[in-house]
């Protein structure tokens, strides 16, 4: 008796403080109490690469992930819109042009238009007056670090003009951060990390207050950022390598490093990011689904938004692999067994990609997430930390680090 009540007592250290998760069943009652009792912050969604295109977010067209109406469904209540600014944009100094366009669409195209759905936020304090009104609250993240042309000055002017955070490098290494997406090209000028231009850039970012966000970033970098930083950095839509071996995740060391600095893994959906067997097929896969858009798209000039969406459509239709709900539950449960329950958060990346877990389709499916959780025996405090609570923490370190 002695032994096994030991035996208990041990298991419930290694998981974080907690007792082992356990499989119970739910009401739907329960999962719509627990839900709406949350205040849920998506740290990532592309849907402005729709947007800036002529997508009309007001309406429910069912493609994609992203519309108002779902958003509502889904019990979101911030949202931050990715600020995308492909590597491509880098030729011919088109960056800083791109990101403006994307902020606009934003402001303009999201927030402007409909202002009884949204409005902007800055601060942690603006997103939870927001929620009291019924709102949902509008944020805005750069992706990739390109987007400020090595300049200090543009990075000021974007924060002027509400951005909060910037991942620091996309899918392409910049002039002054190492990413993980060509870390074994050749062809392209690494700088084992940070340079002295990016460790400035961070500092500024510290003194903004704006979040440093180290998805996309290789190894040495998001060392060299944690360093650096005074303040708590994020990932802002990133999972385990431990479970899916993905230079875009992070390792069991940065995740448990991050969380000792007060940082938050704000946790992806996308297949080939939290399923191995995914990953596994995906050689396969990716030759039938080729074949077949070839085929669809003959002929035609789809934007990268469009060709996302058909890819989706149709790896449904072939019956391909995807990952599950479940896969998404055991990310989230892997960083609390090594790292606790106040360092996970949530950052879809809806509309960034082309496969979506089953049962997490798109953002109106949230409380599908709420259920297997408090079916593994997450509490509804605990799914109040990962949805938003967490993140919360988070921004307002950096605003206090920031000194104004």
């Amino acid at each position: 008796m002695k032994t096994r009540l030991l035996l208990a007592l041990v298991t419930v250290v290694l998981a974080g403080g907690q007792s082992p998760a356990q499989t119970r069943t739910v009401s739907d009652a329960e999962v719509m109490r627990v839900h709406r009792s949350t205040l849920l912050i998506d740290t990532h969604n592309d849907v402005p690469s729709r947007t800036v295109e002529g997508f009309d977010i007001g309406s429910r067209t069912g493609t994609g992930h992203t519309d108002i109406a779902r958003l509502k469904e889904g019990g979101v209540g911030a949202q931050f819109f990715a600020v995308y600014v492909a590597s491509s944009y880098v030729n011919g100094n088109r960056s800083a042009d791109r990101t403006l366009q994307m902020i606009d669409t934003v402001r303009h195209d999201i927030i402007g238009r409909y202002p009884n759905d949204f409005v902007l936020a800055t601060t942690a304090n603006g997103i939870e007056e927001a929620h009291r009104r019924g709102k949902i609250a509008a944020l805005m993240g750069i992706e990739g670090g390109h987007a400020i042309e090595d300049s200090v000055r543009l990075l000021r002017d974007y924060y002027d003009l509400g951005v909060r955070y910037m991942t620091l490098t996309h899918s392409n290494t910049n002039d002054w951060a190492d990413s993980s997406g060509d870390v074994n090209d050749p062809n392209v000028k690494h700088h084992n990390g940070l340079t002295e231009l990016g460790k400035e850039i961070i500092r500024e970012m510290n003194r903004l207050g704006m979040m440093v966000d180290i998805s996309h970033v290789a190894d040495k970098t998001f060392w060299d950022a944690l360093e650096t930083s005074k303040a708590p950095i994020f990932a802002s839509h990133s999972s385990c390598r431990a479970l899916t071996n993905h230079a875009r995740n992070m390792t069991d060391d940065m995740i448990v490093a991050l969380a000792k600095k007060g940082g938050v893994v704000q946790v992806n959906f996308y297949c080939g990011f939290i399923s191995q067997k995914f990953r596994d097929n995906d050689a396969a896969d990716t030759k039938a689904l080729d074949a077949r858009m070839a085929k669809e798209t003959a002929g035609k000039n789809l934007s990268e938004p469009d060709r996302q969406i058909l890819s989706e459509k149709l790896r449904k239709e072939l019956k391909l692999s995807r990952a599950t709900l479940t896969d998404v539950v055991d990310h989230i449960d892997h960083i609390r067994k090594i790292a606790g329950i106040d360092a996970i958060g949530i950052g879809g990346d809806f509309d960034g990609v082309s496969c979506t877990p089953v049962g997490l389709d798109d953002v109106s499916k949230y409380p599908n997430l709420t259920r297997a959780l408090l079916e593994k025996g997450y509490s509804a405090e605990d799914i109040r930390k990962i949805y938003g609570g967490n993140f919360l923490r988070v921004m307002r370190a950096v605003e206090a680090a920031s000194g104004k």
